[in-house]
């Protein structure tokens, strides 16, 4: 991808601000700058992870206190989340270690989901920045549509140079990234419907064996006394909180809850969501040796949600007052970054040209393969006419076997079991993984973040009747087959 420098005349790449696209002066000396990245093209179907250089930064050292990011058109409109997502972007300064895997990644200092967060520090504090740190951006465009789009990001910082009034008032803080599943490639865990306690499911409190024999991937060792001064979650759709913990010994404190506040009105079931982030008093003293437990809780009583994930990124101060938490209760409630935002509006669930394939006959195809191709399982897709819409046939104890035919343009596929007739119009929340019966292939791909198989074969143990499914890349896509004697 080319990276492409959209220079403002307010701001020419002399300045201080580098090529940025617009400057606020704000109090103190402190700038407001926004920086805009691409053109990116986004191929169709598209849900890859990718790595890009960001050179748009400010040209001179200072403080980072507050990062708003988006994925927007060249006109600064959002699209909607229901064709195109920013399913994550992850910003990592290179030229520093990373605190919560001991050195061995790079320090990520911000991210944003599609909760689309607005990391905010509390005053008096901000992340050290030097004009020459490298920036890196990991990132995921998920295009949930078979076209192609033409997208940029963006991202706007507040930003304190070190020579002005406000600098000298700033103390630095670090990231502590908290991830239950911290280190690893992909992140993601399956939250299967039914599981956990009265609708709820904690991970990994709840999961089996979630680390095997290895490191709790969930927790930190405090490597040095310091005060925790801000942090907020990061969820998928199903989740209701973050939990954040500290251990001393065998006391153990509850810091914050990073609650979910859905703007769904179908409830925890898409991205139109915002999460709590700490008020911006919150202080908590930790000391060396202390330990930090991060957890996260999903609803399983509507739907499973496959590919989940559950991250609170800490920003902590070398020093300054906060509270102890062993005497004084520092869980109190947050407040959301955000209200509802225009691009989730289309939610789904209404009238379709879709049949429902219960009062559908029988298909004539005779064989055990499905392909999928060119974003149609070939046979049984809902969209596709006469007999190859119809539902295929396998008796009991057979099983048909989907291949991901697209794979060659990294285009990933699932097939996951949805409630009939699962017909209903596309959008943030419908169609979801609601199906009485659960099935699930994963992300058909050879390459992350797919499963390393192109192929996946249905149960055998399925009774008769007739099985509804849909792809959660491209939920536009639906399927049926039938189990009959």
């Amino acid at each position: 991808m080319v990276l492409v420098a959209v220079a403002a005349p307010s701001a020419p790449a002399a300045t201080p601000v580098g090529d940025a696209v617009a400057v606020q002066s704000l109090a103190g000396g402190a700038k407001r700058i926004k920086y805009r990245v691409g053109p990116v093209a986004v191929t169709p179907g598209q849900n890859r992870i990718a790595y890009d250089v960001l050179g748009h930064k400010p040209t001179v050292d200072g403080f980072i206190t507050r990062i708003k990011a988006n994925l927007v058109r060249a006109d600064g409109s959002v699209p909607p989340s229901s064709q195109i997502m920013f399913h994550h972007g992850v910003w990592l300064n290179m030229s520093n270690q990373d605190a919560s895997t001991g050195g061995r990644l790079p320090e990520r200092f911000f991210a944003i989901g599609e909760e689309k967060t607005t990391l905010t520090l509390p005053r008096g504090f901000g992340y050290p920045y030097r004009a020459n740190d490298q920036w890196l951006l990991n990132h995921m465009i998920h295009n949930l549509t078979p076209r192609p789009d033409e997208l940029y990001f963006t991202y706007e910082l507040d930003f304190i140079p070190a020579t002005a009034p406000a600098a000298a008032r700033t103390r630095r803080v670090r990231p502590v990234w908290m991830d239950v599943q911290n280190g690893t490639l992909y992140p993601v865990f399956d939250v299967l419907k039914g599981t956990g306690r009265h609708g709820r499911f904690t991970y990994p409190t709840q999961a089996s064996a979630p680390y095997g024999s290895g490191p709790r991937l969930n927790q930190w060792t405090v490597d040095r006394d310091g005060v925790l001064v801000a942090t907020a979650g990061h969820l998928h759709s199903g989740g209701l909180w973050n939990d954040l913990y500290l251990r001393r010994g065998k006391k153990q404190a509850h810091l914050f809850r990073s609650n979910a506040r859905y703007w769904e009105p179908a409830g925890p079931v898409s991205w139109d969501v915002s999460m709590t982030a700490t008020r911006p008093g919150w202080r908590v003293k930790v000391r060396k040796g202390d330990v930090l437990r991060t957890s996260v809780t999903y609803e399983t009583r509507r739907a499973a949600w496959p590919e989940s994930m559950g991250i609170m990124v800490a920003y902590m101060a070398d020093r300054g007052p906060g509270a102890n938490p062993f005497t004084t209760r520092v869980d109190r409630p947050g407040r959301v970054t955000h209200g509802h935002l225009k691009e989730n509006f289309d939610h789904g669930g209404g009238a379709s040209e879709l049949p429902d394939p219960r009062d559908l006959p029988s298909s004539a195809f005779s064989g055990s393969l499905v392909d999928v191709t060119d974003f149609r399982y070939t046979a049984g897709d809902l969209s596709l006419p006469a007999d190859a819409g119809r539902p295929p046939v396998i008796q009991p104890g057979q099983a048909l076997t989907f291949r991901n035919n697209d794979d060659a343009e990294e285009i990933y596929h699932s097939i996951t079991s949805c409630k009939a007739p699962c017909n209903r119009s596309t959008g943030i929340a419908y169609p979801i993984a609601d199906g009485p019966v659960q099935f699930e292939s994963g992300q058909l791909g050879t390459r992350l973040p797919g499963v390393g198989t192109v192929e996946w074969t249905t149960p055998t143990t399925l009774k008769s009747g007739t099985y509804t499914y849909f792809c959660r890349i491209h939920p536009f896509m639906r399927g049926a087959f039938r189990v009959k004697q």
